[in-house]
């Protein structure tokens, strides 16, 4: 008895099912139906026609032309106060690489990487930079290098508090999410003309350029490791009367530290492969040398220092990421 009744319920669920089947095609094909005659009739009284009736961008153009000038006259001394804080600040980072004798460099990398990853991968670091260096880059990498530290530090004072405000309030989370979206989204030549148009030309405009870039991975990532601490641990803290600082500095930041670090690892990337473009607006290193060996149709020239780039990204993504490894796996223990 039981066997039947289980037979007829079958038997009605697979002609419910052949019924919505059935259904399925003919609403679609109503609804391909209706968009060819509105497509018919709109081509019969439109007719081949591909141009849009309306046309803003001369007032929006217009608009935001108008607002960029009153900006970069109203805070022309601001922006030339940061600039100049920001190229002093270069230019120390610059000439501490340029004045440090390159087999101490490589000798620093190679035990870096040792104790971070391991002697294989130290060994490929030492000759990696000594390739860098017989291809005749040294000086070039060194000032890529100070652009990428320049870039990375402003990055991050500039997203981790972001993302911890981002941690701590869902609307302010709902609202930078499209502006960040946008940003890692948006062609990267387009980051290079506000930057001209306040900063003009120059490795400062590279800078904000790369930030601008660069930045979105460590708020996201700062805003993830924050929110994924376990809700126990920031009961118990407060438990202990901790106060809101407390809270952030000596529990949540510590254990999402390992998640920002992959935010800052993703960061240095973006920032690498923003060199290239910010040499446009007169940014040196290799990016310049890539640049400039392209304009002159120099293939050879070009590839030597898009190894130099590849060489440095090896190195700094493989360090970070272990770094960030062994936290994760201090933390566990």
């Amino acid at each position: 008895m039981a066997v039947m009744t289980r037979l007829k319920e079958t038997t009605a669920e697979i002609r419910e099912a052949t019924r919505n089947g059935a259904a399925g095609p003919s609403k679609a094909m109503l609804v391909l139906g209706g968009f060819l005659a509105f497509f018919l009739v709109m081509v019969l009284v439109w007719g081949p026609r591909t141009e849009f009736p309306l046309d803003w961008s001369r007032g929006i153009s217009r608009w935001i032309n108008e607002g960029v000038e009153a900006i970069t006259v109203a805070w022309g001394p601001v922006f030339d106060l940061v600039s100049d804080a920001v190229l002093r600040f270069l230019l120390w980072i610059e000439t501490a690489f340029l004045w440090t004798p390159w087999p101490v460099v490589i000798v620093g990398a190679a035990l870096l990487a040792w104790i971070t990853v391991g002697w294989k991968f130290s060994a490929f670091a030492v000759v990696a930079l000594l390739t860098t260096g017989v291809f005749g880059l040294w000086e070039s990498a060194m000032e890529t290098m100070a652009l990428i530290v320049v870039s990375v530090i402003l990055s991050i004072v500039v997203g981790i508090p972001i993302g911890v405000l981002s941690a701590r309030s869902n609307n302010f989370d709902a609202v930078l999410k499209p502006l960040l979206d946008g940003m890692q989204t948006m062609p990267s030549f387009v980051y290079l003309v506000p930057v001209v148009m306040f900063f003009g030309i120059g490795n400062v405009p590279a800078v904000f350029a790369t930030i601008i870039y660069a930045v979105p991975p460590t708020i996201r990532f700062t805003s993830l490791g924050i929110r994924e601490v376990s809700p126990q641990v920031v009961e118990a803290a407060r438990s202990f009367g901790t106060t809101p600082r407390q809270l952030l500095f000596k529990v949540q930041l510590p254990m999402a530290l390992p998640t920002i670090m992959a935010g800052i690892n993703q960061t240095t990337m973006m920032a690498l492969a923003m060199m290239v473009i910010a040499s446009l607006v007169g940014a040196g290193g290799l990016g310049e040398d890539v640049q400039r060996a392209l304009a002159r149709a120099r293939p050879g020239e070009a590839l030597l220092g898009g190894l130099g780039i590849v060489f440095l990204a090896i190195i700094i993504d493989r360090i970070t990421q272990a770094w960030a490894k062994s936290r994760q796996e201090a933390l566990r223990m």
